[in-house]
């Protein structure tokens, strides 16, 4: 048990304990669909300086659980900020803690892995505390897309003259992937992930599955859609997206020990032989033999566990990353990936088609 000194809103809020090792970033954290029920530490030691504007949010609300720092800043000090983190937190009800020795927490989580934690800033007694922590599932086996997804489908950007109609398939997506999106000129058309395969490839030339939280191998019927649409149109996906691909080609996922969250990941792009610097939040990941065993080729690792970073089902022209080229905290070295391979992929379906 770690005690610290409350933030934020005043209450009680139970989910998987995580940690994030950006410097940067925390109000795109806070507002990322892929956090929802984690309880989030910032491992860097000052949290809030910038504040909070109404610019950067990657998502319509704050979406973690609970949010742990070694210090928060009640007063911010940037020109673009009009609220401050603590006022933010106390308007979006999350509940906060502070004043706690985080490097021993994180140190903890990297022993014992990723766990159900919770987080109480109202005086709940220890005992209901620990029966709260019982009864929660946890995140394995949660298909939590759904609850996060876009509520109907809308068209986020119609120019006249597009250079590719993309359906961006939501099931907790980001701000900044249409963004980037709409910068390559493309129609985006938002869909949520619970609708129809039919509606997802409808009038369009790419079908691209967003980020997302909980468990891909919970959502076995969106896997079972997404096999229908094999070698009839184009697929990428980011993250959750990359592993929805994957597991419809018959690979498997697994739970990574703490996962992968924060600004300063390393990956190798196996295509040009560049290392690249990524932003990555992800929980699970696809296990590389089952996923060479279905045909595909892997165009990415993880140079810190070597884990599976992306790949590329040629045949079928499918594509999947796992870590997050779009960023939104984080580096570009990767944008290249979603905003110019990605599109990519249609030409070289007109050409096999030809």
């Amino acid at each position: 048990m770690f005690k610290g000194q409350a933030f934020g809103h005043s209450g009680t809020r139970v989910g998987e304990v995580v940690f994030n090792t950006a410097m940067t970033g925390y109000q795109e954290a806070l507002t990322d669909p892929s956090y929802t029920e984690q309880i989030l530490i910032m491992t860097t030691a000052h949290v809030g300086n910038t504040g909070i504007n109404y610019e950067d949010p990657e998502s319509q609300s704050c979406t973690v659980s609970g949010f742990i720092a070694r210090k928060f800043t009640k007063i911010p000090s940037n020109h673009r900020s009009q609220k401050n983190l603590e006022d933010y937190l106390r308007q979006e009800e999350i509940p906060a803690l502070e004043g706690i020795d985080t490097r021993a927490l994180v140190r903890h989580l990297r022993d014992k892995g990723a766990m159900k934690g919770a987080l109480s800033t109202d005086g709940t007694p220890i005992e209901e505390l620990h029966n709260l922590i019982n009864k929660w599932p946890g995140m394995s086996g949660r298909a939590l897309a759904q609850e996060v997804e876009i509520e109907d489908s809308k068209i986020v950007n119609n120019p006249q003259n597009p250079s590719l109609k993309v359906n961006l398939i939501d099931g907790g997506c980001k701000t900044n992937i249409p963004r980037l999106l709409i910068s390559a000129n493309c129609f985006v058309r938002q869909i949520p992930i619970s609708a129809s395969p039919e509606a997802w490839k409808k009038d369009c030339d790419l079908v691209f599955f967003s980020n997302g939280p909980g468990d891909p191998a919970a959502l076995s019927a969106i896997i079972d859609n997404i096999k229908t649409l094999h070698g009839k149109i184009p697929l990428v996906g980011i993250c959750l997206g990359h592993q929805l691909l994957a597991l419809s080609l018959g690979a498997k996922s697994f739970k990574l020990p703490f996962g992968h969250r924060g600004l300063n990941h390393p990956v190798i792009d196996h295509t040009s032989g560049r290392v690249e610097i990524s932003s990555q939040n992800h929980g699970f990941c696809i296990d590389e033999s089952s996923l060479k065993a279905c045909g595909a080729e892997i165009t990415h690792h993880n140079l810190n566990d070597n884990t599976v970073a992306g790949f590329w089902h040629k045949d079928l022209n499918i594509m999947g990353i796992q870590f997050h080229p779009e960023a939104a905290p984080g580096p570009h070295d990767s944008q290249h990936l979603l905003v110019e391979r990605f599109l990519s992929i249609v030409k070289n379906d007109s050409l096999k088609s030809d």
